[in-house]
């Protein structure tokens, strides 16, 4: 690359570009900051500050499972009602399976066991309709 020709000219009252100064790499703070990091690398040691999307999806998990233990504590810890309750409809589900075991039975049973059902209910009805 050819150098401009006011380089080779002594004058005096031309102004020679100087390379600017970064204020950010005169600093005293970075220049610590930078020789601490060369430091830690040289060692092997990694900074130890986690990036910003790092700490706030550990955060968010942390609350998920902090969330998640409470649902889990207030579920056990049940009310006397809600016990109760929960019994009743234990019981109810019990006796709609015993009911719904009988009707199969009565289906599944043979023609003639049902026909004979039906003849005592209606000697049964026929004895006491005259009592009455």
């Amino acid at each position: 690359m050819a150098e401009p020709d006011y380089i080779d000219d002594d004058n005096p009252e031309l102004i020679r570009p100087q390379k600017l100064i970064n204020p950010v790499k005169s600093s005293r703070n970075h220049q610590d900051l930078h020789r601490e990091l060369l430091m830690n690398q040289k060692r092997g040691l990694a900074p130890q500050n986690k990036p910003e999307l790092q700490k706030v999806m550990e955060k968010r998990k942390r609350d998920q499972v902090i969330k998640q233990q409470k649902e889990e504590e207030a579920q056990k810890k049940k009310s006397d009602l809600e016990i109760e309750l929960l019994k009743r409809q234990q019981k109810l589900e019990q006796l709609e399976l015993e009911q719904q075991k009988m009707q199969e039975e009565q289906e599944n049973a043979p023609e003639f066991v049902k026909v004979k059902g039906n003849l005592r209910r209606t000697v049964q009805e026929a004895t006491e309709a005259p009592d009455s």
